[in-house]
This record gives structure tokens, sequence and C-alpha cells, in this order.
């Protein structure tokens, strides 16, 4: 009897020491994670003339910066020329106004944010960089609107990690315009994650430079609750490689399985209407 007692007590005793391995591990992973603070908490945390570092997500190449102005967001230069040309670098040699999903480091803390690429405006600092650039947390807003902007937002939530989340929870408008923001910035995170089938992204994101949406009809998403099937009605424009400028006055597609799954573009149906050339993504070999 005593024998089965200390069995039980050593059983328990391997179950809490266990558990308790298994808290630490989340810990350490959540002390990990980015932030996505609030824009009112950072803009306490990175004031007027703080210098911080800014990671590209998908590159991993840094470089330093300084805030010199922005109240809705920040408003930001490269700190040397030295930090200008690696930023460049990051937008393959182009200063473009196409967000980035960006890591800010400041004081041991790690802070999800986003950042277009395109000088503008005053400079202050002897950079070789001809302005400043922005850029955006979470709750941060353009200088002409009080709403986030869509591609700073979804580049945040990639930043954060809950881009995923937050795209398998979407209504399908909001589905639909992240994909044509994904394909606005050439991001085939947010591409793929929004699209029904699987392409080889890294060769039809190229082909279409930019998208303007100037017009997409929206119904009641409690309408909606029993479809599989929805066609948005959008007129866009777009600005194709080799091609130009063309107007797309059509549909989106939008399919799901189930009434408790997350919407999906029909992205075969989008780029066939368009002529875009697009190629389905070879499935890895196994072994």
């Amino acid at each position: 009897m005593e024998a089965v007692k200390k069995m039980r007590v050593l059983h328990l005793a391997i179950i809490l020491v266990l558990s308790l391995t298994m808290v630490e591990q989340k810990v350490e992973a959540k002390k990990g994670e980015n932030e996505m603070l609030p824009w009112e908490q950072v803009n306490q945390l990175l004031p007027r003339y703080s210098k911080f570092i800014v990671e590209d997500l998908e590159t991993g190449k840094k470089f330093k910066v300084q805030r010199r102005a922005g109240s809705r967001h920040a408003d930001v230069q490269p700190l040397t020329s030295k930090d200008t040309k690696m930023m460049k670098e990051i937008f393959n040699g182009k200063w473009s106004w196409k967000r980035r999903a960006i890591i800010v480091h400041s004081k041991e803390r790690k802070i999800a944010a986003s950042m277009h690429g395109m000088p503008h405006g005053a400079g202050a600092l002897k950079n070789n960089f001809p302005g400043h650039f922005c850029i955006h947390f979470y709750g941060s807003t353009t200088h002409r609107t009080n709403f986030m902007d869509l591609s700073h937002k979804l580049m945040i939530l990639k930043s954060a990690g809950d881009l995923e989340h937050f795209l398998a929870n979407s209504n399908p408008y909001d589905l639909a315009n992240a994909y044509l923001a994904g394909l606005k910035q050439q991001d085939a995170k947010i591409v793929s994650l929004t699209s029904f089938q699987e392409f080889d992204w890294a060769m039809v994101l190229p082909e279409i430079e930019n998208i303007t949406v100037n017009r997409m009809a929206v119904l009641p998403v409690e309408d909606l609750k029993g479809e599989m099937t929805l066609n948005v009605p959008v007129s866009l424009t777009m600005h194709l490689r080799g091609i130009g400028h063309r107007r797309y006055d059509g549909t989106l597609k939008l399919v799901r399985f189930t009434p408790y799954e997350g919407w999906k573009v029909d992205s075969n149906s989008f780029l066939g209407d368009n002529n875009i050339s697009f190629q389905i993504k070879k499935a890895e070999p196994i072994g």
C-alpha cells in the first residue's frame, strides 16, 4: 500500500514538472513574438528623434532609422547613407510605394509594423535619402483618412503572426479586398491565403504591377450565411507588365466548401478573364 502511495506521488510530481515546463516554453514563445502594439502606445515608446532598428520580415535585412515627425504614424529617415543603401536593397534597388512587413526593434522590444519605400516630403539628415518615409503600426492612419490603410494593416498582421487567423475569419468582401491588396503589393503570402488555387505566385505577381479598386459592390453579409459561391461585381484599373493600363469591369468569384469555412477567391477565373499567365504550383516530391 505504501509503495502504491509513493508511486502516485511520483506520478503527480512528474506531471507537475512537465506542466511547468510546457508553461515556460509557452512564455518563451510568447516573448519571441512580435508585439502588435496600438499606435497610441508606440507614439509614446518611440517619440520624435528616437532611433531604432527596422528589420524586413522576409529578407531579415536591417537598417537604422530616426523618427522625425508624424502624428498619425511615424515619419522616419534612414540614419546614414549606409542605412539608405540597405533600405533600397530591401526594395530590390527601386524606391516604391509598396508596403512591406517589418519588425521594429527598440529597447529589447520587437514591434510589428509596416513600411513603404518611397522618399517624399522633407528630410534633415545627411543620409543620401531625399525626404522621409512612413512606418505604420496597428491603429495608424494616413494623413488623409481616419482609417487604417488596408495594405499596411495586412503587413502588420503578417509581422505579428495574426494574418492567417484574420483572413480565415474575414467576411467575403474584406477577403476580396485583401486578395486585391495582396496582388497590388505583390505579396505571395497574402495572395496564397486568400486564393482558392495555389499557383507559382513568384511567376504571376510580377505580371501585375499595380491595381486600383474603383468600385466593389457589397451586399449584407447576413444574406450570405448559406451561400457556397458569391460573385462580387468589381471595377478595377490594372497596370500589367508589357501591356500597360487595363480596365476590368467584371466579377470576383468567391467560393467555400461549407458555411463554416472561410471564403477564397477563384484566382483561376480572375486571372483567366484578364489573360494573365499563370502556372499551377507543382506538389513537392515525397521523400
